[in-house]
């Protein structure tokens, strides 16, 4: 850290120093040591092996052996992976996703099921209780194990009250406690995040984004979210609400949003758009190995992206439109926030370079050349798991942090 915090007190300086040991330990690869986190944060190796020592004894971190081409192994510091349990929930439009964790972040275990977010908090937060009871069953667990929860929705949170404010695609939630009824239920600290927002955190933390300080992940699905990561922290904005890139205008003309405004990217380019415009071509008799499945009206998004990767020229078409819309809005985002990586995930966005190759064509005809030049669109490594996986990293973070606090 280059950062020297003259005015704070002995006694404060070394809990802010410990704080941010803990973070170096955990974000690197294959764990770090001593003489490189002393080197890292500008201490005296005796400073750091002093606050250490003090990790060690609470049994938070320990010494590993780390991997070296050749010679003798270093001794590494990594997180105690065996202290402890979080579990992350990814709730999504359509789907929820949760996965169990130790303490390093490693996913012991994980379960998918349908959602519809449509039905309201208390019938889904419900059914998200009862898949934890199952996840942590099949792991032969109780919750009594489990030291904290990450949860993200597909909303704008207001993080202060741990509820959403104004959700377009969350009928019903409008301001609903969230946190609170999930941590009097559970009787464990919950952190409530932006779906989107977490998806940049676990690129960043795990996936591709590692090491980049501007970030800008975008979620492609039912709805369309961006997660933005400016100098090292997730931007939210005044009232939570950065980074609802599915908002932006693409066509005034266009269809009705769930927003109640016309021609936004969501409603041109989102997961039900692309459901719509199959439907449509298959009424006016294009050919497709989609159109049984419009017939039956059991047409996913997942049918058309699979379609798509098997060469039906109308799902590739559909995808190959949605991935022009979606470079349009993200030329805007890159003029305006000039991010290092953009990276495209959610159940539209693992499609790859279906979508993604006319996403970078159009963000070069779209934005500034000294932007579009220094900036790398790129999948997500994660997949499916990106927002999952960064709800595991927030839930960490409270718990480990506190842990350290209390020592």
């Amino acid at each position: 850290m280059s950062t020297t915090f003259w005015s704070v007190p002995t006694q404060n300086l070394k809990n802010l120093n410990k704080h941010a040991i803990i973070d170096l330990i955990r974000f690197s690869s294959g764990g770090i040591s001593r003489v490189e986190l002393a080197r890292r944060m500008g201490l005296t190796r005796a400073a750091v092996s002093a606050i250490i020592d003090d990790l060690i004894e609470i049994g938070l971190v320990r010494e590993s052996e780390g991997t070296y081409p050749s010679g003798r192994r270093p001794i590494v510091l990594e997180i105690n992976p065996m202290l402890g349990h979080v579990v992350g929930i990814d709730m999504g439009a359509s789907h929820v996703m949760l996965l169990l964790a130790d303490f390093s972040g490693r996913q012991i275990h994980e379960i998918e099921a349908p959602l519809d977010i449509n039905e309201g908090p208390v019938v889904c937060l419900d059914k998200v209780a009862r898949l934890v009871d199952q996840l942590l069953a099949e792991a032969h667990m109780t919750v009594n194990e489990i030291s904290a929860f990450g949860v993200g929705v597909p909303g704008p949170i207001v993080a202060k009250e741990g509820m959403v404010s104004g959700p377009p695609i969350m009928p019903g939630w409008d301001r609903y406690p969230i946190r609170d009824h999930l941590q009097e239920l559970w009787g464990k600290p919950v952190s409530l995040n932006n779906d989107a927002e977490l998806g940049a955190v676990g690129e960043w933390a795990y996936g591709a984004g590692r090491g980049e300080r501007y970030l800008c992940y975008i979620k492609v699905g039912t709805g369309i979210g961006a997660g933005l990561l400016l100098d090292g922290q997730i931007y939210r904005g005044a009232t939570g609400c950065a980074g609802e890139i599915g908002h932006i205008t693409i066509d005034e003309n266009g269809p009705i949003c769930t927003c109640g405004n016309r021609g936004c990217l969501e409603a041109i380019a989102g997961g039900n758009a692309i459901i719509r415009k199959v439907k449509e071509s298959v009424r006016l008799g294009q050919r497709t190995i989609l159109a049984d499945l419009v017939h039956q009206d059991k047409l996913g998004v997942g049918d058309v992206m699979n379609a798509a990767r098997h060469g039906d020229h109308l799902a590739q078409r559909i995808t190959a439109e949605a991935g022009m819309h979606l470079g349009t809005a993200i030329a805007n985002v890159i003029n305006l926030f000039n991010p290092s990586m953009v990276i495209v995930g959610g159940s539209v966005g693992q499609i790859g370079d279906l979508l993604l190759e006319p996403v970078r064509l159009t963000v070069q005809r779209r934005s500034l050349s000294v932007a579009s030049k220094n900036v790398r669109i790129t999948a997500a490594l994660l997949g499916p798991h990106s927002c999952a996986i960064g709800a595991v990293v927030q839930a960490l973070s409270i718990v480990l942090h506190h842990i350290a606090d209390k020592s």
